[in-house]
């Protein structure tokens, strides 16, 4: 299973453990990848990998049961699941600039004809069990509506009564996990913009002037410098007929999509080739003389996408970094402090060491006064949340009501709450 928790309530992560263990207990063998610390502490065997991400990782850190993990110095995993690591409290929960986005009689799908408001200013989670209203409150009808108002979007919105305070924001936007590209000519050097500068760098090398390239002659898209074998794809598709179709490496250019001629260009000792197979961390350090570039992708490591390659193609992103991609981008931007971001469950495949990165930068966004609304049933996310609105209290017909709404300490005293009593717990751990 992959990943076995995606999606699930803490109230329903338990039920699952108990089901895999009846299903073990009957004689099965169950495999799961997972990063929920509850999940690994009732496993029977453990297999650590890492100790980083990308090429930082593929080393079998531990094996063998979770009880013995944290005696591997290396493995981040073992000192989460131990407490020597952890995701403290706040120390303070913003109150917000007094302005509000307010939903009167939302009724899609199961909700029913609630009304809620979101301060802005602040990092808000909307919580509850699976199948409790959360993407029918957040994803089909507040978004929706704030892209009619604000974008003059055509798409359908959920039903509801009306909408105010939406001339709070200016901007409203839905940072989700789908692909960044649909092609493999799509990467992070294009997608955040610094491929362009990077060209223009080859571009102004004496060699290149030399011979009279320009700017173009270093994409992969354009005749001229390309590889025309693989049309600068790096790959060459073989199709199997009744079997999935093949890639293989171009076995002209070997991989790296240019020709000779363009390959023999280099800035600093390094061709364009090169550039593209460096890792966004090797490239910072590469370019950090250059601003336009070192800022685009200093924002990139501080989303914990340093081990990713720039000119690694974005179909092969997973839908955490691709998130994390568009995160970044937006960090890059000229903010005016009146954008509302919307994520729903972000932590999905994320590590607790990744969670910590990506609270790092929605807390970045909010310190510069934009409002952040995060659906999440992750505890250490919930925990950290200036407010909290939770829909429940159980999920399909029994959800779709307003349970509580507050700070995370007022709502773990909800005894209606099921979020309340597994975040009463997480607050009282520290």
């Amino acid at each position: 299973m992959w990943p076995a928790t995606f999606g699930l309530h803490p109230k329903d992560t338990v039920k699952l453990i108990q089901t895999l263990k009846k299903m073990r207990d009957l004689g099965n063998t169950v495999l799961v990848v997972e990063h929920d610390l509850d999940m690994i502490r009732a496993a029977d065997w453990v297999v650590d990998m890492g100790p980083g991400g990308g090429i930082h990782g593929g080393n079998i850190l531990y094996n063998g049961p979770p009880k013995a993990i944290h005696q591997h110095p290396q493995s981040l995993t073992g000192q989460y699941l131990y407490g020597k690591r952890s995701i403290g409290i706040p120390k303070r929960r913003r109150k917000g600039n007094g302005r509000h986005i307010t939903i009167n009689g939302a009724t899609q799908n199961n909700l029913k004809a609630i009304d809620v408001s979101f301060p802005l200013g602040c990092l808000i989670g909307v919580t509850g069990v699976s199948g409790s209203g959360k993407s029918s409150l957040v994803i089909e009808t507040l978004y929706p509506h704030l892209k009619q108002r604000l974008h003059q979007s055509l798409a359908a919105a959920g039903k509801c009564g009306n909408i105010e305070g939406a001339s709070c924001i200016d901007r409203v936007i839905n940072i989700d996990q789908t692909a960044i590209g649909r092609t493999p000519r799509s990467n992070p050097a294009t997608y955040t913009g610094v491929f362009t500068t990077i060209r223009d760098l080859f571009a102004k090398t004496p060699d290149a002037r030399v011979k009279g390239y320009r700017p173009g002659r270093f994409s992969f898209n354009a005749k001229g410098g390309r590889c025309e074998a693989c049309r600068g794809d790096g790959i060459i598709k073989v199709e199997m007929h009744f079997l999935p179709d093949v890639f293989v490496a171009c076995g002209l250019c070997k991989g790296k999509r240019y020709n000779r001629e363009t390959l023999g260009v280099r800035y600093k000792g390094v061709s364009i080739a090169e550039v593209l197979d460096m890792t966004i961390a090797q490239a910072l350090s590469f370019f950090k003389a250059v601003p336009a570039i070192s800022a685009k992708l200093q924002t990139l490591c501080d989303v914990g996408l340093e081990y990713v390659k720039l000119g690694q193609p974005s179909t092969t992103l997973s839908g955490g970094e691709a998130q994390r991609m568009r995160l970044s981008r937006e960090l890059g931007k000229n903010s005016t402090g009146n954008t509302l971001y919307i994520l729903d469950e972000p932590t999905t495949g994320l590590h607790m060491e990744d969670i910590v990165k990506l609270l790092t930068v929605l807390n970045r966004l909010v310190k510069i006064g934009n409002s952040v609304i995060i659906i999440e049933h992750h505890l250490d996310v919930i925990k950290s949340a200036d407010y909290l609105i939770d829909l429940g209290p159980e999920g399909g017909s029994g959800g779709g009501e307003v349970v509580g709404c507050g700070t995370p300490e007022q709502l773990a005293l909800n005894k209606k709450s099921h979020t309340g009593h597994f975040l009463n717990k997480a607050l009282n751990a520290f």
